[in-house]
């Protein structure tokens, strides 16, 4: 009965739930009197070690001498995020959140526009001019078209035009009774060659100043254009959105709702007129810059084409000086040996 009694004495250690001493470690390892007697447990000499009473591991009991008094582990709350952890994440969330609702409105009011139930807002100045713009690019697209064509074809003729005076030339050297016949049609069909390469100059000419106002100049426009159509859905989206909850009811659980899409519709509408001016400003700006194009290289090749036929070569190199153009002779692409060294 004595050793019973020492022991449950010395395992009683009170517990709470949340497995927290309901005592001081102190006031538990203070009881000395129940250390008396043969069998009983030197409290002195036991130490209780736990990384944590609130967590799920067992305390584990060492054996061995008491070094000083122990300390209360604090109780553990709830954990919290630094900033730094939580920031992009949000971010992130926040961002796609955010994208997944304006695609929703934009391809809302797309929908609603091409059934015919939803009303889009018209600059009908400025999509005159976008519309004109536009059928311009796909009729100068058409020109360069045709201008590479007679390129390619006059690129035939040439070929065709040496290898015939070359064959005049044998035949003039081979037959002396019509050896002035032969060699005045060798060297006409020569000298149409060379003018062919003057003309075929002029002709590139041409089309890589109209390629460059089409694929970049005007380009660079058309991106500006598509990025004022998008803020303008954008901006009729959230009109579109504000005029509904502005027709249902006012109450305390609608009036934030109304006041942010208010914020939201001002902020798109400023981009749609900023875009607008840029694109207004765009526009006028090309307009000047294709005329000054369009008029050199038209009346370029009006000159070129003009003394090609009139046989004029004198008038057709003259022409080539006039705009800078130098003439590429065949094999003259890649510079000689002695050239490099």
């Amino acid at each position: 009965m004595a050793e019973e009694s020492h022991r449950s004495t010395a395992a009683e250690i009170p517990v709470t739930s949340n497995g927290e001493l309901e005592q001081s470690p102190e006031s538990v390892f203070s009881r000395d009197s129940y250390s008396s007697g043969p069998g009983a447990i030197n409290l002195s000499e036991t130490c209780v070690t736990s990384s944590n009473f609130a967590s799920t591991t067992e305390g584990i009991i060492e054996s061995g001498p008491y070094k000083g008094s122990m300390t209360a582990q604090p109780k553990s709350g709830a954990v919290v995020l630094s900033e730094d952890l939580k920031n992009p994440a949000m971010e992130k969330l926040d961002l796609v959140r955010k994208w997944s609702i304006n695609t929703y409105k934009c391809t809302r009011q797309i929908l609603s526009e091409k059934l015919g139930r939803g009303s889009r807002t018209v600059d009908l100045e400025l999509e005159a001019q976008i519309e004109v713009l536009r059928d311009n690019k796909r009729k100068y697209q058409h020109v360069i078209r045709l201008a590479q064509m007679l390129a390619s074809q006059l690129s035939q003729i040439m070929q065709t035009q040496r290898q015939l005076g070359d064959a005049f030339a044998d035949l003039s050297l081979k037959s002396p009774e019509l050896h002035e016949e032969f060699g005045y049609n060798a060297e006409t069909q020569k000298l149409l060659s060379k003018n062919g390469e003057t003309l075929l100059a002029a002709i590139n000419f041409f089309i890589s100043s109209v390629n460059t106002l089409v694929d970049k100049t005007i380009e660079d426009t058309m991106i500006n254009i598509k990025q004022y159509e998008a803020a303008r859905v954008e901006y009729d989206a959230y009109r579109t959105d504000l005029e509904e909850l502005n027709l249902g009811p006012r109450d305390p659980n609608t009036m934030p709702k109304i006041e942010l899409s208010q914020q939201q519709f001002q902020i798109h509408r400023e981009k749609y007129e900023r875009m607008r001016n840029d694109v207004s400003i765009k526009l006028k700006f090309l307009e000047e810059n294709k005329v000054k194009v369009l008029h050199n290289q038209l009346i370029l090749f009006h000159n070129a084409i003009a003394a090609y036929y009139a046989g004029n070569q004198q008038q057709l190199e003259q022409t080539l000086k006039q705009f800078h153009i130098k003439l590429k002779m065949p094999g003259g692409d890649s510079p000689s040996w002695l050239e490099e060294h």
